[in-house]
């Protein structure tokens, strides 16, 4: 499971310290970019603009000086992040972009590379430019290049290439107009030798502004590791960015960053572990929660799993201070799991549903419907699925397909891919949109079974007076409860 890919030397600096600015530029409000499928969310999600922090990070330890800008979160519009941006006089910036408003993030590193100095260069980084990126550079023809992958290793590359004078055409992960990028040898390994991502973050960012309902409020985004060893065939990071082997921090610099979040952050109560798969490697995972526990710290933890957690590590967990862990269901038709890589079966997934209730971990099930193959009658499936689970909360969402991804090469394929612009991915107000067709359901089909299955799993008396008891005898679960049903509601009964 922590086998190692070839090795990196991203460690070795730059011949001359730069200016480095990362941006994650304006859209809708509240629109979170950085998750796996990006939207303005149901229930108030904000992810942090995570993969730009950790290249941040990368940035300052080999000396560089950094800005990173998450006009999101701060609220600020267009000409408020032109400014904010070039008021900091960078010499280098990467622009995020993301499938459904990769037209607005392009347009907003073209405006802001014309209001910079010509020596500035301005790159466009992210998961859709990462699958498409001739594309992305036939969008916007006067960006310097775009980034492939991971940020950090083509990013070494451009710097060094600004120190020597040269274009980085050619280098590695580095596309430009003309100039294909450079094949992939290596990913970031050293991933101790960073400054932690929360030093970032309490710099840089509103960290009151980040929410995720499964974890206590405030709290901060970390990995402890990156690529994931499962082959799903949705998922986008491992088949865009990170890769299918988990690289993994020691467990002394995990357990450092949580001593000092609760030392230096006093107001955040939790930590989302946003690896892929945190669970991957259970055994380090059981070691992890023996000396996180060891250490008392006021602070709960929550993570994504995969729905194969055996009891005694989710015990260790719990103990550990663990709150909940969100986990992929996705189907509950295993014909359906087996066609999509998911490599695990119904009871398997049930019997870790029934050990994490008796462990007291909460889990989160993510469902999905409008996978190849899918039918009313196995739509129908997932949902009793989905009920007949011991779970505290739940999503229900179309398959959404990325460039990059398996899923979207096998929609395309089939005749599948309904949207006629990459701003279909969302609602007009930015709510996910279905992109996909089944052989006997067309998109709003789909999405009128997803907003059923939510109120039949939401709207269950037994669940109503399980939330209202958590809320009343639970201080943080009330703060999170109110923070989330906020939103979530009115999307609940509006969709009705």
């Amino acid at each position: 499971m922590t086998a190692s890919p070839p090795s990196s030397s991203a460690a070795v600096p730059a011949t001359r310290p730069c200016r480095v600015a990362f941006v994650n530029p304006p859209f809708l409000p509240d629109y979170s970019r950085g998750q796996r499928s990006p939207a303005v969310t149901r229930s108030g999600t904000l992810y942090y603009p995570i993969w730009l922090a950790y290249a941040a990070a990368w940035a300052r330890g080999q000396g560089h000086e950094i800005l990173l800008h998450d006009a999101v979160a701060w609220r600020r519009d267009e000409a408020a992040s032109l400014d904010d941006v070039c008021t900091f006089r960078p010499d280098v910036v990467l622009v995020e972009g993301a499938t459904p408003s990769i037209e607005a993030d392009l347009a907003f590193a073209v405006r802001l590379k014309t209001r910079l100095p010509p020596t500035t260069q301005v790159f466009a980084v992210g998961t859709h430019v990462s699958a498409l990126p001739d594309e992305a550079l036939g969008m916007a023809p006067t960006l310097d290049g775009v980034i492939v992958g991971e940020y950090e290793i083509p990013l070494r590359e451009i710097l060094r290439a600004r120190a020597a004078g040269r274009s980085p055409a050619g280098a590695e992960g580095v596309a430009v107009r003309g100039h294909p990028a450079g094949p992939r040898r290596e990913f970031l390994t050293d991933l101790d030798g960073q400054p932690f991502v929360s030093e970032i973050y309490r710099e840089f960012l509103p960290i009151d502004r980040y929410f995720n309902p499964n974890a206590h409020h405030p709290m901060v985004t970390i990995l402890t590791g990156r690529g994931c060893p499962f082959h799903c065939s949705f998922c986008v990071f491992p088949q865009t960015l990170t890769g299918h082997v988990y690289r993994c921090r020691s467990l002394d610099s995990v357990l450092a960053e949580f001593q000092w979040v609760a030392r230096h952050l006093p107001q955040v109560r939790g930590i989302f572990i946003e690896d892929d798969t945190f669970t991957a490697d259970q055994a380090r995972v059981r070691e992890f929660a023996g000396r996180l526990r060891a250490l008392g710290l006021p602070l709960t933890w929550t993570a994504n799993a995969r729905g194969d957690v055996a009891l005694d590590t989710l015990i260790a967990m719990r103990e550990a201070g663990l709150r909940g862990l969100c986990v992929g269901f996705e189907s509950g038709s295993q014909a359906l799991l087996d066609r999509i890589g998911k490599g695990t079966t119904l009871a398997v997934m049930e019997e870790f549903a029934h050990h994490a209730r008796q462990a007291g971990v909460k889990v989160h099930g993510c469902f999905m419907v409008g996978l190849p193959g899918e039918s009313k009658a196995s739509m129908q499936e997932t949902l009793q699925f989905a009920l007949r689970l011991p779970l505290d909360t739940a999503q229900f969402y179309p398959l959404m397909v990325y460039p990059g991804t398996r899923a979207f090469r096998e929609a395309a394929r089939a005749g599948q891919l309904v949207p006629r612009a990459w701003r279909d991915w969302l609602s007009p107000e930015g709510l996910h949109n279905c992109v996909v067709r089944t052989a006997d359901c067309g998109p709003a089909t789909l999405v009128r079974f997803c907003n059923f299955a939510r109120r039949r799993f939401y709207l269950r008396t037994s669940y109503l007076w399980h939330t209202f008891w958590k809320a009343l005898t639970d201080a943080e679960e009330r703060h999170r409860i109110l923070r989330s049903a906020r939103t979530f509601l009115g999307h609940l009964f509006r969709d009705a």
